[in-house]
């Protein structure tokens, strides 16, 4: 085992306050970072030498979907045993060399993998934009939080996209790091964030990824299908907590969870528009092509831009919920253990 069982829930503490306090670092030494770019390279490498390009046309027959398909495997393993491989070596000799050695690198890693702060920040400066700025401006900004194209939309649009952003990746930002963490210290973290990271680069329907990253998108449906409902049931839980209504969340989310083309999108979506009383989610264009998709929530009230400032509140608090319970779960899971080694 690479560390202690009470050196991951420690490191997991202080990685969380470090977050909440500092945010996102923006450095090129940032594990996600270092994961995009061994995924790109990779990508490049193996189509290369897989030759599932020629001349860069992508040919479209049932031998190269069958080809692409193995390379994305291919390239999903390495990404996976080289992300958790290197990090899972070096914390074994940290806390080989001195426990609190190893609690503060795996801090390090712990606090690099949540995204609470940095969350929060992003998508309140669209509502800080386009209140200030203009439509424009938060069309702008919240491109650098979305994957929709964002050029014609609406200001109801955009706060709708900053919405839906902070609702979804409560799960994949904030809880699901953070439940795997809690299991398996943050090389388990940085498991899951190896998965999610090639989702978000290669998980696409479209021609060029539709079957090389095939793969990595049924598996980030996987290692999400479980976190993303709890998560759903902490936002549910935390709706009262954070000023807004639970039982509307319950119930939207009892009717609407499964109005995604996702598993999991969803869930945390749904649980947050019945807490606002908005709807989300409807029709968009990605990469130039409109996707027909169905509404989640009821249309109570028109959505506004405070709705951002109230969902990054139950963001927030549904994190420091999580936080609690879980670490209240490891650690009570530790007193039995420690009590079992000591009969």
């Amino acid at each position: 085992m690479y560390g202690y069982l009470e050196g991951s829930l420690i490191a997991v503490l202080i990685g969380f306050v470090l977050d909440l306090i500092f945010g996102d670092p923006s450095t090129p030494l940032h594990p996600i970072c270092l994961i995009g770019n061994l995924i790109a390279k990779l990508e490049k490498g193996i189509r290369r030498l897989a030759g599932a390009e020629e001349s860069g046309r992508i040919e479209n027959n049932q031998r190269k979907n069958r080809r692409e398909f193995v390379c994305g495997i291919v390239m999903a393993v390495l990404v996976i045993v080289i992300s958790t491989g290197i990090p899972a070596i070096l914390l074994a000799v940290c806390y080989h060399v001195w426990f609190w050695l190893g609690v503060a690198a795996e801090a390090v890693l712990c606090f690099f993998l949540f995204a609470v702060k940095s969350l929060k920040k992003e998508s309140m400066n669209v509502k800080s934009a386009l209140e200030k700025d203009g439509l424009e401006a938060g069309r702008k900004m919240v491109a650098r939080i979305v994957g929709r194209d964002t050029q014609a939309l609406s200001a109801t649009g955009v706060v709708k996209a900053a919405v839906e952003t902070v609702a979804e990746n409560f799960s994949d930002g904030v809880f699901a790091p953070m439940l795997y963490m809690m299991i398996g210290g943050g090389v388990l973290g940085i498991f899951y964030k190896s998965i999610n990271t090639m989702d978000s680069m290669v998980g696409y329907k479209n021609d060029r990824y539709l079957y090389f990253g095939r793969f990595a998108a049924k598996l980030d449906d996987l290692v999400n299908y479980l976190p993303s409902r709890i998560a759903a049931l902490i936002l549910i839980v935390s709706a009262p907590r954070a000023g807004l209504d639970g039982k509307n969340a319950w119930r939207i989310w009892r009717r609407d969870r499964r109005n995604h083309a996702s598993p999991n999108s969803a869930q945390t979506e749904s649980a947050a528009a019945g807490a606002l009383h908005v709807r989300l989610a409807g029709d968009a264009y990605y990469f130039g092509k409109l996707y027909k998709k169905p509404f989640i929530g009821d249309d109570d009230r028109p959505i506004e831009s405070e709705d951002i400032a109230r969902v990054n509140r139950l963001m927030v608090t549904a994190s420091v919920l999580s936080l609690i319970i879980l670490a209240a779960i490891k650690g009570a899971l530790l007193i039995i253990v420690f009590m079992h080694r000591a009969g």
